[in-house]
């Protein structure tokens, strides 16, 4: 363990290191690799210690994931419209339950229209809940 330690801390590699990251990233600029020519070979040395590690163009995605991520939000909007109609089975068996409870015990009718109408409105509202999450999901990301 002592001798990685030694062989890691050189003073070379920390003067460099320490000198790379004292500049801001916006500070340090890359240097092009100088090309020296011996008689037969070209060889390619790197200009500085470390400088030559800091990458020179911004972030690319590739048309695989740019694909990946399209395919992604297909699932989730399909994913999301499922509450939709799930909201539209909620809201048929609340009227059904209405006209069952409704030809069992006609004087009920005010008492159970009033909850029906509570039900629906609450199964109404997360059916549109999963449409727009569905339509965000789409268009907005």
């Amino acid at each position: 363990m002592y001798a990685c330690a030694k062989f890691i801390s050189t003073p070379a590699l920390l003067r460099s290191t320490s000198q790379l990251l004292s500049r801001p990233l916006s500070a340090v600029v890359p240097k092009r690799p100088a090309v020296q020519t011996d008689e037969n070979l070209s060889i390619l040395a790197a200009s500085g210690p470390l400088t030559s590690l800091v990458p020179r163009c911004g972030f690319q995605t590739s048309t695989i994931s740019k694909v990946i991520d399209t395919a992604a939000k297909f699932i989730g909007a399909v994913a999301a419209t499922v509450g939709v109609a799930s909201s539209g089975a909620g809201i048929g068996t609340v009227f059904g339950s209405l006209f069952n409870g409704y030809t069992r015990n006609p004087s009920l009718k005010q008492q159970l229209f009033s909850y029906t109408i509570l039900v629906f409105a609450l199964s109404e509202a997360m059916g549109l809940f999963c449409l727009i999450v569905a339509f965000l999901i789409l268009f907005a990301i």
